[in-house]
């Protein structure tokens, strides 16, 4: 097989006369995907494969054509067959010439050996999740583990061209104990087996935190959410931190400026690209500009927009290395952490709600952050710091902002999280937040 590198060097050598920019962006992995269905690690899937995604742009027109092959001749022809498409698009009000290359420092520790060996049997890592949610006493278990060893190389028309080896386990386990359920997630760049038990730890654990039912009234509530529901809340704010974003209206920080108070002042939110720990770290974003960790929210206060090439050139700042070659994107995130231990939180909550988990995340009204999300399996209901009942399904209906504004307390550990709800990887730790809106789930 050809390297990643390779593929992408020849792809922009035989479109660059073609094109006034050319990118090409290779990314192969060999993954291994573990079911597991009623306790058992029912299905094993493996697979090699590689992507190709090329972005070209001629009188200020762009276009971005992905595709599953990975011959290079076949590639360079499909796209310059695009090229006529491509003169009868606007010209891009967001343009900007791909910057020229500048030296880029390698991350260590993207590759992890350990996930590289268990790609052929991966059942032992599997079976030690499922293990430590048994010894909680559930009745049955369901999940995914996936690991992968990729490559990913990027290569622009401006000279620049670079290649990174590195690994990823992303896993997640529910747990079920008669009525109950139980959730938890874990997303890393490597194979931990403390936490990958964790997993199944915790999501045994809120399964069988209580076999009560309990009921609410909707309105105001103080709420615990879990780094499975932080993860998934601060992924929108990720977003909205888009300039794209911004520049389309779809974030909320569309009515601030940098150094506008936007949170409480607990609140710190960072896009760490070069945290080796998470699983989309890189040394340098999709046109080639070297990654920097930085502040997005810190201490409450508005620090940075993501930038590429060109949203920077259109409000007239510097790209922050966040390319997306269209949008760009936080890589990872990382969250600020408090005192408190979980217990401690529980105690600090006294009266209200501990949600582990959330889906069916959807904005109302992206300027003003108006949301609602459907809490998913454990909803706890705590009185006089007890908990009392679980309440089923809840809606949290209010604006992010407001979450943000109101957050009280923050827990003193940082949980991994990556899976489906949380698609950017996020440390994120459990967090009291004060008079959240909660409604029934289907009015």
């Amino acid at each position: 097989m050809r390297e990643s590198i390779e593929i992408a060097e020849e792809i922009v050598k035989g479109l660059k006369t073609e094109f006034d920019d050319v990118t090409a962006i290779v990314t192969s992995k060999d993954e291994s995907m573990v079911k597991i269905w009623n306790t058992e690690p029912s299905i094993v899937q493996s697979w090699i494969e590689t992507s190709v995604t090329v972005y070209i742009a001629k009188n200020r027109r762009t276009l971005v054509l992905s595709l599953s092959i990975d011959d290079p001749s076949e590639i360079i022809k499909r796209v310059k067959a695009a090229g006529p498409a491509l003169l009868k698009l606007e010209a891009s009000d967001i343009y900007a010439p791909l910057p020229e290359p500048t030296e880029w420092k390698p991350i260590e520790g993207l590759l992890d050996r350990a996930i590289a060996k268990a790609l052929d049997d991966p059942k032992d890592v599997a079976e030690a999740m499922i293990a430590s949610a048994l010894d909680r006493g559930v009745d049955r278990v369901a999940g995914t583990l996936d690991l992968v060893y990729g490559k990913r190389a990027v290569v622009t028309s401006k000279g620049f061209s670079g290649e990174e080896k590195m690994t990823s386990v992303e896993a997640y386990l529910r747990a079920f104990k008669d009525e109950m359920s139980g959730h938890w997630a874990y997303g890393a760049r490597h194979l931990d087996l403390k936490s990958i038990e964790e997993v199944g730890d915790k999501a045994g654990y809120y399964a069988t935190l209580t076999d009560r039912k309990a009921d609410y009234t909707p309105g105001k509530y103080d709420v615990i959410i879990s780094p499975l529901v932080v993860g998934n809340l601060v992924n929108y704010v990720g977003f909205m931190a888009s300039a794209a974003a911004i520049l389309m209206g779809y974030s909320m920080f569309l009515k601030y400026k940098v150094g506008d108070k936007v949170a409480s002042e607990i609140i710190s939110m960072y896009d760490v690209p070069r945290d080796h720990e998470l699983p989309s770290s890189t040394a340098f974003d999709d046109e080639g500009v070297p990654t920097y960790d930085k502040p997005i929210i810190e201490k409450g206060i508005l620090r940075n927009i993501l930038h590429n090439s060109g949203t920077a050139s259109k409000m007239g700042t510097k790209s922050t290395g966040n390319a997306g070659l269209i949008f760009p994107i936080p890589w990872n995130l990382r969250l600020s952490t408090g005192s408190l231990s979980e217990d401690d939180l529980a105690a600090e909550l006294e009266n209200g709600i501990i949600i582990n988990n959330n889906w069916y995340t959807r904005l109302q009204n992206y300027v003003e952050g108006a949301f609602s999300t459907v809490s998913r399996d454990a909803t706890l209901l705590v009185k006089n710091g007890e908990v009392v009942g679980d309440l089923g399904r809840i809606r949290i209906s209010d604006k992010i902002g407001n979450l943000l504004k109101n957050a009280s307390a923050l827990g003193k550990t940082l949980y991994k999280i990556k899976w489906w709800e949380v698609e950017t990887p996020t440390k994120a730790p459990y967090m009291l937040i004060r008079d959240v809106n909660i409604t029934k789930p289907f009015a």
